[in-house]
């Protein structure tokens, strides 16, 4: 049974998705911003037909770490295209499936790949899933993705907890007309990253006798093109530990929706921009794969 019973001429049925003139919902496009509300909506209302109780945690798994979705019991899997106005992901290394069930006595909905501003998408739309599992009722983000090191002191593998972030992605998720019932015009993002939950994931690393486990300022960039000595020495300079080209605009909607949100990037390779070498996607996937092993370790004891 659905976790909120819906009037059956409302939305979707449960097997299909309603008809939309546009099968991407605009959103390739970047869509009509004043329809947003209007398909935010549609898709709340498909998702929570479907579900049988709210998430309590969303889990955004990024490059190489859609495998953690396999541990969740009971699975609902729900491909992003049956879901109406969803972003479809054209990454081929990230599944596009909503999964959704229990982990550790917890409900949550794992997104088993994301949407990048290189893409084509604006981020207001490709952060459309964290806006709409917010409104379902998610409290608790848990974001992770592939990173490129930029600390010399780090190692490939590493799991980078965030503590601040960089924003050099130029669209912001919150630009244009605020809806004060989805959260305040100016968010405030001192404390972007929860100290509690990240505190708890560290204590967790520690039972586990994890290595390679630290913190950091993770800094977004737009991509898809990867960066330049020049761009790795600035970077390292304007502060950041690692760079990527997602999480950021997930986490400024998260905490504009009022969610407690846990980072974590796996640091796929460390440049070095004074003995640069070339960065190969492939080698990233791979990296990202071999660390994912010590990710679900680390997911499920902090899931506990």
């Amino acid at each position: 049974m659905p976790f909120e019973q819906q009037n059956p001429d409302e939305g979707a049925s449960l097997g299909q998705p309603p008809a939309m003139s546009d099968p991407a919902g605009g959103a390739a496009a970047g869509g009509d911003p004043r329809s947003f509300p209007r398909r935010v909506e549609a898709a709340r209302q498909y998702l929570r037909e479907l579900l049988p109780e709210p998430p309590e945690v969303v889990l955004v798994l990024g490059t190489g770490l859609g495998e953690v979705a396999e541990l969740i019991e009971n699975p609902r899997r729900i491909p992003y295209h049956t879901i109406p106005h969803f972003p479809r992901s054209t990454v081929s290394s990230h599944q596009g499936n909503l999964v959704c069930g229990r982990l550790q006595g917890r409900m949550v909905a794992a997104l088993q790949g994301r949407f990048h501003y290189y893409e084509g998408y604006s981020t207001q739309e490709l952060t459309m899933p964290i806006r709409v599992l917010s409104l379902l009722g998610a409290g608790e983000l848990v974001v992770t993705g592939a990173a490129g090191g930029l600390d010399k002191n780090m190692a490939p593998g590493t799991l980078m907890l965030l503590n601040d972030h960089l924003n050099l992605i130029t669209d912001n998720p919150l630009r244009g007309e605020n809806i004060e019932a989805w959260g305040p015009r100016f968010p405030d993002l001192s404390a972007a990253y929860d100290r509690q939950l990240r505190e708890k994931a560290l204590g967790c690393a520690a039972r586990l006798g994890l290595d390679r486990v630290g913190q950091g300022v993770y800094v977004a960039v737009p991509g898809p093109s990867l960066e330049t000595p020049a761009e790795t020495r600035w970077l390292r300079n304007c502060g950041a530990d690692a760079v990527g080209m997602s999480v950021v605009p997930e986490v400024i909607v998260a905490r504009h929706a009022g969610m407690r949100v846990l980072g974590v990037a796996v640091v796929s390779n460390v440049n070095d921009p004074d003995n640069f070498q070339p960065i190969i996607l492939d080698d990233i996937i791979r990296e990202s794969e071999a660390a994912a092993a010590r990710l679900k370790q680390l997911l499920l004891a902090y899931l506990e």
